[in-house]
């Protein structure tokens, strides 16, 4: 055995691997950020493979053996980037989803049965893909989820995300609270107050109510990893965050002591009396839902089942977004959240309806392996492929983008009657 073996081994059997990969994250991370400053500077002078080469090889290479060299040339190469930079704990609270995880895997599979049907003979000699979103102008219909507890993944957290989204000129969803869900209603409705009001004297331009969590989903890897969350910073003097569980997942008994489960329809009339910014419901999958929507006055609706995280064996997202669009009759716009990993995921979604897509794992996959860089390139990689994909099928501008251009499984069945 190598003396580098002995000292490894050494160190696993005094330490154990959680609390080792803990103290070596922050330097992973550090050297993450200085590979996307290097990798910028030698874009700007034309030598970008080679400093990447440097970063992979001589750096992450010394401290991850086997890890991957080359720089990853599309959105799921980032999923690997990341499960080898975090903790077990913390990749899996990022990947799992609830109980057997057949959602989690219907969100992305479901894609693959849905065909693009190209048209030719267009002049997509220039392609736009800039769209609008409650007003605002976005370089792609493409924008950042709310995802929760950013500095599991990198030390900057959500505001290297919000960074990478500015500079890629598209909006960033963002989770209130350091858990994992999102813009929660608490039953204590002061708190509530609170936060809407000091995102409005901050300047964000509109409130998402995340409405699929009354409880939280029975996640079984952080129940197994004992998962413990950090300290939330935006309840701090509001309301104690110090939970422990001797029993599993911290984060089922923080939800536990403070999600409500009364939360109903006639609260988002109430959230709408505090607040003058829009409101998005986000977690409608079904046609009922979207219309009970429309009638209580919402600005949008995301088309949602929270990562599938919460309740196993809900539809895949991209097989009910069209049903949803069908119910609110172009009333309020539409945003599709759950399962995008290529250009021709974006495509597919926009064709069945949905204003914009969100993305979440992908970002913080991203952000994992390569800080505020890593984000940038996951949206640009996205933007890439889209861009790509509307000049082959014949769309020069996303209004291009329609019914006509797609094929689902079951009009494909259909077909061969």
């Amino acid at each position: 055995m190598l003396l580098e073996e002995k000292f490894q081994f050494s160190l696993m059997e005094e330490y154990g691997e959680e609390q080792i990969f803990s103290r070596l994250l922050p330097l992973v991370h550090e050297l993450s950020w200085l590979e996307g400053q290097l990798s910028m500077d030698l874009q700007r002078k034309g030598n970008l493979e080679s400093g990447s080469f440097w970063y992979s090889s001589v750096i992450k290479g010394s401290l991850f053996p086997g890890s991957m060299a080359a720089e990853p040339v599309n959105v799921n190469e980032f999923q690997e980037l990341a499960r080898q930079a975090l903790p077990k704990m913390y990749y899996d609270y990022y990947s799992g989803g609830a109980e057997d995880q057949h959602t989690l895997k219907e969100n992305v599979e479901e894609f693959h049965r849905i065909t693009i049907r190209p048209r030719i003979l267009v002049d997509v000699s220039r392609v736009d893909l800039s769209t609008t979103v409650l007003g605002y102008k976005i370089s792609a219909p493409i924008m950042i989820a709310p995802t929760a507890m950013h500095k599991l993944a990198h030390p900057e957290g959500e505001v290297a995300t919000a960074r990478a989204a500015a500079a890629c000129n598209t909006i960033m969803i963002l989770s209130y609270m350091s858990t994992c869900t999102v813009e929660e209603v608490y039953k204590r409705r002061d708190i509530s107050a609170n936060l809407v009001q000091r995102a409005e004297r901050c300047g964000y331009k509109a409130i998402v109510l995340t409405v699929d969590a009354p409880r939280l989903g029975r996640r079984e890897k952080d129940i197994k990893n004992k998962m413990v969350a950090p300290q939330l910073k935006n309840f701090e003097g509001l309301i104690s965050t110090e939970v422990s569980s001797d029993d599993g997942s911290n984060l089922e008994a923080f939800a536990n002591n403070t999600f409500d489960a009364s939360l109903s329809w006639k609260d988002i009339r109430w959230l709408r009396s505090i607040t003058n910014l829009p409101i998005l419901i986000k977690g409608v999958l079904t046609h009922e839902d979207a219309i009970k929507a429309v009638e209580v006055g919402v600005d949008g609706i995301v088309v949602s089942n929270h990562g599938a995280r919460q309740l196993d064996y809900a539809p895949a997202t991209i097989s009910v977004l069209e049903e949803v669009v069908h119910a609110v009759k172009g009333n309020v716009p539409v945003l599709f959240d759950g399962g995008i990993r290529r250009g021709t995921d974006v495509f597919k979604a926009l064709a069945l309806g949905a204003q914009a897509v969100l993305i979440g794992r992908p970002a913080v996959y991203g952000l994992a392996a390569k800080g505020e860089y890593g984000v940038k390139i996951v949206v640009e990689m996205l933007k890439d492929e889209l861009e790509l994909t509307m000049a082959l099928s014949g769309c020069p501008t996303v209004k291009d983008i329609s019914r006509n251009h797609v094929r689902t499984k079951h009009e494909r069945l259909h077909s061969m009657l």
